[in-house]
């Protein structure tokens, strides 16, 4: 694959992780915390929808890179910012608005490939369990009493598992919520230090 073919499918494989996570944060909240029932088409319609947010957003990404490609071209000046291109960053701006480009494209191809969305769907299913599953194991652990243990077990139990949906499972989504915003922020910094240093290659 060719440098741009790469950072495509880098591109797809990034928005496609975070479509994934989207949905397993959707489904830990609506069928553990709200107590809803699995539905794969709701799930689909999300990732769909992730997708879509997406595809846009490389779009308008496209759309800057051309605007700047355009006032760059023709200009041999020192720059006087990070963002202030000139003629020699032409092509390189014109092969970022080109990946742009193709993961947008990418993404709607997937959006309307129903397997696709569905694979996807149940991967972010397999990893909401594997959630559960760990945060039960821990508090297991740490909690763990058998039955014939505790005297009170039958009377308490109810009150566990409500615990486990409105304060553990809560916890947990808001755990992932606060991930995905640190994998934001740490993706932005990547994408500021590459505009940075890719001036600097000409």
């Amino acid at each position: 694959m060719g440098r741009t073919a790469d950072a495509i499918a880098e591109g797809v494989a990034i928005a496609t992780s975070a479509a994934r996570l989207l949905v397993k944060n959707h489904i830990l909240v609506g069928t553990i915390a709200e107590g809803g029932a699995f539905d794969v088409d709701k799930y689909i319609d999300d990732t769909r929808e992730a997708l879509r947010a997406m595809a846009e957003e490389s779009e308008a990404a496209e759309k800057t890179l051309d605007k700047l490609r355009k006032r760059a071209r023709g200009r041999h000046s020192d720059p006087v910012g990070t963002h202030d291109y000139r003629d020699r960053d032409v092509r390189n701006l014109k092969r970022r608005a080109k990946q742009s480009r193709g993961v947008a494209h990418r993404l709607r191809q997937m959006m309307d490939d129903r397997e696709t969305l569905r694979v996807i769907v149940e991967e972010a299913r397999s990893a909401a369990w594997a959630d559960v599953r760990h945060n039960l194991d821990r508090r297991l652990r740490v909690e763990g009493m058998r039955p014939d243990q505790d005297p009170d077990y039958t009377q308490m139990r109810e009150a566990r598992m409500q615990a486990l949906r409105l304060v553990d499972l809560q916890a947990l989504s808001s755990e992932q919520r606060a991930r995905e915003r640190g994998r934001k922020k740490q993706q932005k910094l990547m994408q500021e230090e590459a505009a940075t240093a890719e001036p600097e290659q000409h």
